[in-house]
C-alpha cells in the first residue's frame, strides 16, 4: 500500500510540473482568478452534509450533488450549483487483491489524479455558451487522503443520455434534437479551432452533454481532456506523458474512441470528429453506441446502421420510434450522411468541426422550411403502407395496416393546406386497391 501511495504522489507531482511547463502562452495569459475557492464546510453545508437525497449523478470520477451557495458578494438569492465530490485515494483500498486487480486499481487511481487536474486546468480558461462553467473548487487533505470537490453551474435537464435512454423522461422532439446537435458541434469546434490552444475532449458522448432549462447543450466531463498536437504535428503519440495510462483505461473500460486511436494511440482532433459521428447516430436512433442487451447483430450502433444507408428505402428503420414519425426524413438523411463522413476510416477525410457546424446549420434551415421534406415524409408513409399490404396474408390485416398509415398521412395533409392534391388521389388508390383484392399470400422481398 505504501508503494501505491508513492506512485500516486509521483504521478500527481509529475503531472502538475508538466502542466506548468506545457500549457501554452494563450492559456497562461488568461487569469484563473475567476474560480472561487470554497472551504469544505461551505460545500458540506450546501449539500446538507452530502445528503443522498441531493445526489443527482454518479460517474467514474465521483458523485455529484445538488447544492446552494451564496453569491460572491454574499448578497442576493442563493445560487443553485452542482458539486462533484472526488475521493482520489478511494481506489487504493483493495485489500488482498491479485496483481491483475492491483494494476486496474492503480490505473484508475492515476486516471482520477490526472482527471481532477484536467477539469480545473481546462475549465478555468475555457469560455463558451456550449461548455459547462466551472465556478470553483475545494481541496481537502483528510483522513481518507486527498479529496477534491468541484463546483459547476447547475443544469436543470440532466444529460442527453437521460432523455434518450431513460423512458421515464418524455421523448426529445425532433427540433430539440437538432438544437442539441448544433450546440454540441459548436462546442467541439471551439475546442478544436476557436481557442488559442487546440483541446481534445476525448470523452465526447451523450452523457457528457448536459442540458439547461431551455435544452441548450453544454459539454462537460473534461477529466480526459488534453492539449492537441503542436502545429507541425498531426497527432499526439501515446508515448507522451499520461496518455499511456489514459489509453489503457479507455481499452479496459470500453470508452468510445476512434479506431486509429485504439489501435495506435495516435490522438488528433479527427479522432474526436469520429466520436461526434457516433453521437449523430445516437440522436437519430435513440440507441446507445453499444448495447449488450440487444441481439449480437445490433449491439454496435455504428455497425448496425450500415444496413440502412441514407439513400436506402429502409433508412427510416434506424429512426427513434419515440419520435412517432414527427421528423423531417430529408433532414434525417442528410444528418446520416454527415455522420458517415465523420465516421470515415481515413482520418484525413473526416470534416473539421467548423465544417460540421455549417452543414448542420444548413440542414436545420432546410428542415424548418421543410415543405418539400414533409411531403417526402408523407409519401414514405404511403409507401410503407403499400409494402405492409403486400407482405400481409389476410385482407383484414391489410385493411388495419393501411387504415392506420393512411389516417396518419391524411391528418398531416389536413394540417397543411399547401399539400398537393395528388396525395389525396394516392390515398384513394390505396383504398381502391384494398377493396379490389381479397385474401392473398405474402410476398417476399
Amino acid at each position: 500500500m505504501e508503494f501505491l501511495m508513492k506512485c500516486s504522489h509521483y504521478f500527481k507531482d509529475k503531472f502538475r510540473s508538466k502542466e506548468q511547463r506545457s500549457f501554452k502562452s494563450s492559456c497562461s495569459a488568461r487569469s484563473n482568478d475567476r474560480l472561487r475557492v470554497f472551504s469544505f464546510s461551505e460545500l458540506r453545508k450546501a449539500t446538507h452534509n452530502f445528503n443522498r437525497g441531493l445526489k443527482i449523478g454518479e460517474g467514474g470520477f465521483g458523485s455529484v450533488y445538488k447544492g446552494t451557495i451564496k453569491p460572491v458578494d454574499g448578497k442576493g438569492e442563493p445560487l443553485v450549483v452542482a458539486i462533484k465530490k472526488l475521493g482520489v485515494h478511494s481506489y487504493l483500498v483493495i485489500g488482498k487483491a491479485n496483481n491483475s486487480v492491483l494494476l486496474l486499481f492503480l490505473t484508475r487511481n492515476l486516471l482520477v489524479q490526472s482527471a481532477l487536474l484536467a477539469e480545473i486546468r481546462f475549465l478555468s480558461v475555457l469560455e463558451h455558451p456550449n461548455v459547462i462553467k466551472l465556478i470553483g473548487y475545494c481541496v481537502v487533505d483528510g483522513e481518507r487522503g486527498l479529496e477534491l470537490l468541484l463546483v459547476y453551474e447547475f443544469m436543470q435537464n440532466k444529460s442527453l443520455a437521460d432523455h434518450l435512454f431513460n423512458h421515464a423522461f418524455p421523448p426529445l422532439p425532433w427540433k430539440t434534437r437538432l438544437q442539441i446537435l448544433l450546440g454540441a458541434a459548436q462546442a467541439l469546434a471551439y475546442l478544436h479551432e476557436g481557442f488559442g490552444v487546440q483541446v481534445i475532449h476525448r470523452d465526447f458522448k451523450a452523457s457528457a452533454l448536459l442540458l439547461d432549462e431551455k435544452f441548450n447543450p453544454k459539454l462537460s466531463d473534461f477529466g480526459l481532456a488534453r492539449e492537441g498536437p503542436m502545429a507541425a504535428d498531426e497527432y499526439v503519440s501515446s508515448r507522451d506523458d499520461s496518455n499511456k495510462v489514459l489509453l489503457l483505461a479507455i481499452r479496459l473500460l470500453g470508452l468510445s474512441a476512434a479506431p486509429e486511436y485504439i489501435a495506435t494511440g495516435h490522438l488528433s482532433y479527427k479522432s474526436e470528429v469520429w466520436g461526434f459521428g457516433v453521437v449523430l447516430y445516437v440522436i437519430l436512433s435513440g440507441r446507445r453506441s453499444f448495447d449488450h442487451n440487444r441481439p449480437t447483430s445490433e449491439q454496435s450502433l455504428v455497425e448496425w446502421v450500415k444496413q440502412f444507408p441514407a439513400n436506402c428505402e429502409r433508412f427510416g428503420r434506424i429512426m427513434d420510434p419515440r419520435l412517432e414519425n414527427q421528423y423531417s426524413i430529408g433532414a434525417a438523411g442528410e444528418i446520416a450522411k454527415l455522420a458517415d463522413a465523420c465516421l470515415s476510416n481515413i482520418p484525413k477525410e473526416r470534416p473539421k468541426m467548423s465544417e460540421v457546424v455549417e452543414r448542420l446549420k444548413h440542414i436545420i434551415q432546410v428542415s424548418e422550411e421543410g415543405i418539400q421534406d414533409e411531403d417526402a415524409n408523407e409519401l414514405l408513409i404511403i409507401k410503407y403502407a403499400l409494402e405492409s399490404f403486400l407482405k400481409a396474408e389476410r385482407k383484414g390485416k391489410v385493411l388495419l395496416i393501411v387504415e392506420s398509415d393512411s389516417t396518419t398521412a391524411v391528418k398531416w395533409i389536413e394540417d397543411y393546406k399547401s399539400r398537393p392534391r395528388k396525395l389525396w388521389d394516392m390515398l384513394k388508390e390505396i383504398d381502391s386497391l384494398v377493396s379490389r383484392i381479397g385474401t392473398f399470400r405474402a410476398v417476399s422481398f
